[in-house]
C-alpha cells in the first residue's frame, strides 16, 4: 500500500490527528523524531545453552552457562540496536521524514551507528557524541528456541542531554520516545517541549522509566498520545498482576490521549482506545530472536497512525513488522522495507474485544 492510498479517516474513537498526517499543508521539516538508545549488539546463538524452568523469569525459564566449560556457538552476528535507532529505521522505511536523537561514544561503534542511520536516510544532526563514555554495547545470548538474555553496558546512551537537543532544527509533527534509562530530567525536558510546541508524542518507556513510579510518570502519561508497553511493564506500572490483563487495559487505557498498546509476545498485542479495544494474534513462524520486536511493533503502529489514522490497520502493521524482526537475526534485519501492502497484512487477524 502506497502512502497516498493509505490516507483514510480514523477507525476507532473520534479524534483529529490532522497535525500528524502527511499532506501538502505539512510545514514541519520532519514527520517524526525518535529519541532513545543506540547500541552495538552482538548476537550469540547456541543450541547448547541450557534452559531451566523458572517462574520468576520474564519468559518462564533461565538460560544456564556451566562455568569452566567451552560452549560451541552456532551463529555470531554483529548489528546495531537501541530503541531510538530501531524505531527510526521503521519510520524511514515506511516513507516518513525521520531524525534520530541519541548519544554514542567517540569510537568505532558510534561511527558505525551514525553511518547506518545515514544509509537508512535518517537525519543524524542531533546524534550526540560523548567524549568520555563509550557507545552502549549489548551481548544477546540466544537459545535454540529464540529466547534470549541480554548483557548490557549502557555507556553513552545513559547520558543523553535533553537540554542540548536542537529542537528548532528538528521541527516535527511527532516525537517517538523510547527509554532514556530512567533520566527524569530528560523526560521532563522532552515532555515540556512537546507540550509547549503542541506536538504529538508516542512513548515506549523502559524499566528505568517505570521504576520512577506511577505518581512521577502520571503527568507524562496523560500527555502521551500513544502509550506502548509489554505486558510485564504494563503490570508493573499498574501495580497489578500480569495475569490481570483486563484490569491493566482498563486502568492504563484511560491515560493516553489516543490509545494504549500492550504487547504480549507470542500471544500477540492489544490496543485500548479509551474503552474500544482490539486484539491481534502473533503470526506463526520460527522465532529466531525477540530482541527489537517491541520497537518494531510500536514504531510501525505509530507510523501507520501518522499516515492513515487507522488503528486497526496500525495493529496489523505493527504485528507484521514485529514478525519480520523475530524471524531474523538482529533488531533491524527483519524490519519491513516499506509501508506494508494489503497482502502483507492480510494474514493478521484482528478482533474487537467486548
Amino acid at each position: 500500500m502506497r502512502m497516498k492510498q493509505a490516507r483514510k479517516s480514523i477507525k476507532g474513537p473520534s479524534r483529529s490527528l490532522s497535525r500528524g498526517r502527511r499532506d501538502s499543508r505539512t510545514t514541519s521539516r520532519f514527520d517524526v523524531v525518535t529519541i532513545g538508545a543506540a547500541t552495538r549488539d552482538v548476537f550469540v546463538r547456541s543450541k547448547h545453552l541450557e534452559r531451566r524452568n523458572d517462574v520468576r523469569a520474564p519468559d518462564g525459564f533461565d538460560t544456564c552457562l556451566p562455568m569452566g566449560a567451552k560452549i560451541p556457538v552456532d551463529e555470531l552476528v554483529f548489528e546495531t540496536g537501541g530503541g531510538g535507532t530501531n524505531a527510526a529505521v521503521t519510520f524511514s522505511r515506511f516513507g516518513l521524514k525521520t531524525a534520530c536523537v541519541t548519544r554514542v561514544g567517540d569510537d568505532l561503534g558510534g561511527h558505525e551507528i551514525k553511518d547506518q542511520l545515514k544509509r537508512e536516510k535518517i537525519n543524524t544532526s542531533a546524534v550526540q557524541v560523548d567524549k568520555k563514555d563509550k557507545t552502549a554495547y549489548s551481548i544477546i545470548l540466544l537459545s535454540g528456541h529464540g529466547s534470549r538474555a541480554i548483557l548490557v553496558s549502557r555507556g553513552a546512551s545513559s547520558n543523553l542531554d535533553a537540554k542540548s537537543i536542537p529542537w528548532k532544527k528538528l521541527d516535527a509533527e511527532w516525537i517517538y520516545l523510547t527509554s532514556v534509562a530512567g533520566n527524569s530530567k530528560a523526560l521532563d525536558e522532552i515532555f515540556r517541549h512537546a507540550r509547549t510546541s503542541r506536538k504529538h508524542i508516542a512513548w515506549n518507556p523502559g524499566n528505568g522509566e517505570i521504576e520512577l513510579g506511577f505518581k512521577k510518570l502520571l503527568p507524562h502519561l496523560m500527555q502521551t498520545d500513544i502509550l506502548i508497553l509489554n505486558r510485564e511493564e504494563a503490570a508493573a506500572l499498574a501495580d497489578t498482576s500480569s495475569r490481570d490483563l483486563n484490569g491493566i487495559l482498563k486502568m492504563l487505557g484511560a491515560l493516553p490521549r489516543l490509545c494504549l498498546i500492550v504487547t504480549d509476545g507470542a500471544n500477540g498485542a492489544y490496543v485500548n482506545a479509551r474503552g474500544t479495544a482490539w486484539s491481534a494474534h502473533a503470526l506463526d513462524g520460527k522465532v529466531i530472536n525477540t530482541t527489537g520486536a517491541g520497537d518494531a511493533f510500536g514504531s510501525a503502529f505509530t507510523a501507520t497512525v501518522i499516515m492513515t489514522g487507522d488503528l486497526v490497520m496500525a495493529l496489523k502493521a505493527g504485528t507484521r513488522n514485529s514478525f519480520g524482526v523475530v524471524t531474523h537475526m538482529g533488531a533491524k534485519a527483519g524490519i519491513l522495507k516499506s509501508f506494508p501492502s494489503s497482502k502483507e497484512v492480510s494474514k493478521v487477524k484482528v478482533k474487537q474485544l467486548p
